[in-house]
């Protein structure tokens, strides 16, 4: 989800100073998702890797292809 996307409302002070933001529940729940998936990224970034091919074989010898 981009920014351009999200169309927030403000909520401002007598300054004119934001002091909250307004977006539609869908959009705060896609926002929800981001976070949870960039947590889940963050989480495994030290994990080792295996190539496609290999993972493919994997996947094969365990009879999920």
């Amino acid at each position: 989800m981009f920014a351009q996307s999200l169309h927030p409302e403000y909520i401002t002070d007598e300054k004119g100073t934001r002091k909250s933001v307004i977006i539609s529940a869908s959009d705060f729940g896609e926002l929800m998702e981001d976070i949870a998936d960039l947590a889940a990224c963050a989480e495994r970034k030290d994990e080792p890797t295996i190539s496609h091919s290999d993972l493919l074989e994997e996947l094969k010898r365990d009879g999920l292809l």
